[in-house]
């Protein structure tokens, strides 16, 4: 919706409380730093010095936990789907031992609610599949049915809808281990496999994480492998408290093509139990070379938990045994995804996420115009490093797409899946590193070309990616057939892969920093699309971070870069937004919550990395020394900790909105680092009568590159 009309205003109201931290500063600063900042309702300037504090504080804290080779990679957090999956298919596969059941439900049982059941994110209500396959995995790990934890479960659940609220990837776990029937689990024939491209459900029309989940699936559907676990570890008793209400319930919504799908989704069941199979052994051919291929430079299919579990079964199913070459590589991706924060709790990782978190780390460090942060060396390996990253190969985007290969992947390898976001955020720090190149008369003749030429083939990617909206998906192009959604598998709420305004301005910042702007075709097309995406309050969608605050901010830096004033109606109206969703102590924070509730846009645990998001757009938009700007500067210096790093619990990240989210644990402190920096540098050359340049603003290439290379 296209901003019109006055704004509403959105008034935030958090009754918790800020973590307990410690301040960064010793004391012989922390009197300047009261005297300062302790009357933020009179917008008194704040001390570039303080922040000269904090900002070396995080850049050292980063700069001693870059890996060796140059990387950094922070733990990624999501909720106890992951751990409760793991002994799933643990259990399911006979390779449960005593110390992964004890590690993984100790994880489980620490994140339950009390009211019994389990969220998906700190603070969210009860979530039906979360709970049951919670309660299932500790039944299978010898858990009492009738101990506290398991009765209370059992209420929770009945009172979320019972076991037949679960989703469809919910649904074959139950079925794998016999406590249901795969007649209760969506079809999903592998024939789809061979549809061709024309088809409304054919493989490349779904999104590529889909993509990874049914092919595997398929395989499953087809050979239907069960282990059924004996009475004692099964759940039999949370259909038994089944009530008329919540017995067994039909997947997918109630329009007419979710009934539609239905349909089909019967008719190919009862063709599947007649044996009319022409094409079945064609078909599953065709899906195990599809799913091995994709084993090859790649850290597991997709590289991502799901699609590594499914693969494993499909492969069990299909005769592999567990010393097979393919199912022993699987197992390895799978077990490298486990996380030990302590000695007694297994974590486990949906991903791993280094090139995402290395490319933010090297953003901020080359943020920074301090002469005593010496980073340059560590800069210089994290370069090197994302340089050796490039994904030099024509994955599943080129199906749809004629592009020289290029882009970068979340993961360390995943060669058919580089995503546009990376891909921007790795342009953006490659630029970032260069200005300071630039910036200290830099002699890295020969790195600077190979920067240049990696940038030069990525953006020419991106360009090669956007979609006929004018906006950018993540991973493919035009794949964004809504009905697609009404399918009854479909229920993990990312089918397909549409434009997102926060995807659509990062790309647009990369833009703008390597030289394009308004008035260039592709340009053009992407701010009509922010133009039409921006909501009536003056806000963004956040696809990809929590939630209105992620997308807002990063719609106004790709409008900044690409060339728009500050006082243009579109970028006043997302300010005017996020100052309304200040919080009264100065710090943003929004809850996942409002993926479901638009009431509640904006409106959450104040968090470090979102108030870091807010106050970056604020400098983007040239509002550094209002004071909306220094009461949230002055809430993350307040709050920071003597170590550098900020307290933050939350889960500000989004995998599948409303279906799962993430703690990305690198956010608390890396998007401080840069928003502070950025306001310290803004601040600094305004005071000092200097007219500011936005520093993601149009710099041409032969500009960036002049003085640097050798």
């Amino acid at each position: 919706m296209t901003f019109s009309g006055r704004m509403k205003t959105v008034v935030p109201v958090w009754n918790g409380k800020s973590p307990n931290a410690q301040s960064i500063f010793e004391k012989d600063t922390q009197h300047e730093l009261s005297r300062v900042l302790d009357k933020p309702q009179s917008h008194s300037k704040i001390s570039e010095s303080l922040a000269e504090l904090a900002i070396q504080q995080t850049a050292q804290w980063f700069l001693k936990r870059q890996n060796a080779d140059g990387h950094w990679r922070g733990p990624l957090e999501g909720d106890t789907i992951l751990e409760s999956e793991y002994l799933l298919i643990c259990g399911w596969a006979g390779r449960l031992d005593q110390r992964t059941a004890s590690g993984c439900t100790k994880r489980i049982l620490d994140q339950q609610l009390p009211d019994g059941g389990w969220a998906i994110y700190p603070g969210g209500d009860v979530d039906p599949s979360a709970s049951v396959k919670a309660y299932l995995a500790l039944k299978m790990c010898g858990y009492d049915a009738e101990s506290e934890p398991m009765k209370k479960a059992r209420v929770a659940i009945a009172e979320a809808g019972g076991p037949w609220a679960v989703n469809s990837f919910t649904r074959f776990y139950l079925a794998l281990l016999g406590q249901i029937s795969y007649a209760d689990c969506p079809a999903v024939p592998p024939e789809m496999i061979l549809l061709p491209d024309w088809f409304p459900i054919s493989l490349h029309s779904v999104s590529a994480w889909s993509r990874t989940m049914i092919v595997p699936l398929s395989l499953i559907w087809s050979f239907k492998p069960v282990r059924k676990l004996s009475d004692e570890k099964g759940i039999h008793e949370l259909f038994a408290d089944c009530t008329f209400a919540t017995r067994k319930r039909p997947i997918g919504g109630a329009d007419g093509w979710s009934r539609f799908f239905r349909l089909i989704d019967y008719v190919i069941k009862k063709i599947d139990c007649l044996g009319v199979r022409p094409l079945r052994r064609r078909a599953v051919m065709a899906c195990r070379t599809w799913m091995l291929r994709r084993f090859r430079g790649s850290d597991g299919l997709g590289a991502i938990f799901p699609p590594i579990i499914w693969s494993i079964v499909a492969l069990r199913a299909m005769g592999c045994d567990d010393k097979s070459a393919e199912v022993v590589e699987c197992w390895k991706q799978l077990e490298g995804l486990l996380e030990r924060p302590d000695d007694e709790t297994i974590r486990v990782e949906p991903c791993r996420s280094p090139v995402w978190d290395t490319a933010i780390v090297l953003r901020g460090l080359a943020e920074i115009a301090s002469p005593s942060v010496d980073s340059a060396g560590s800069m210089d390996n994290a370069v090197d490093w994302l340089l050796a990253r490039e994904v030099r190969f024509a994955g599943d985007w080129s199906h749809r797409v004629q592009a020289v290969p290029s882009g970068w992947c979340f993961e360390y390898s995943n060669c058919y899946y580089p995503d546009v976001d990376d891909t921007a955020m790795v342009l953006i720090a490659f630029s970032s590193w260069l200005k300071q190149q630039k910036a200290c008369a830099g002699s890295q003749g020969e790195r600077v070309r190979s920067v240049k030429n990696a940038m030069d083939r990525g953006i020419q990617w991106l360009t090669a990616m956007q979609n006929s909206d004018g906006g950018w998906g993540a991973f493919d192009r035009d794949n964004n057939h809504e009905v697609l959604c009404k399918v009854p598998f479909a229920d993990h709420n990312a089918m397909i892969d549409p434009s997102s305004p926060d995807l659509t301005g990062r790309v647009l910042e990369a833009y703008g920093r390597l030289g394009h702007g308004i008035g260039e075709p592709g340009v053009d097309r992407a701010i009509k699309y922010l133009r039409e995406t921006q909501e009536s309050d003056g806000s963004w969608f956040g696809r990809w971070g929590v939630n209105y605050i992620y997308g807002t901010w990063q719609a106004i830096e790709g409008l900044r870069a690409i060339g728009f004033s500050s006082d243009d109606p579109l970028i006043d109206a997302g300010v005017q937004w996020l100052v309304s969703a200040q919080q009264p102590n100065g710090a943003w924070g929004e809850s996942p919550a409002s993926y479901v509730d638009l009431t509640l846009k904006g409106i959450g645990e104040p968090t470090a990395s979102q108030t870091a998001w807010a106050v970056a757009g604020l400098v983007a938009a040239d509002k550094s020394n209002t004071p909306s700007a220094q009461r949230g500067i002055h809430w993350l210096l307040t709050t920071q900790r003597s170590d550098g790093d900020w307290n933050e619990t939350a889960f500000t990240g989004t995998g599948f909105p409303k279906v799962f989210y993430l703690r990305y644990h690198y956010y608390r402190i890396s998007f401080p680092l840069i928003a502070i920096a950025r306001w310290q540098s803004a601040v600094g050359a305004e005071n000092n009568g200097m007219k500011r340049r936005y520093a993601g603003s149009r710099e041409k290439l032969s500009e960036m590159y002049e003085g640097v290379l050798s």
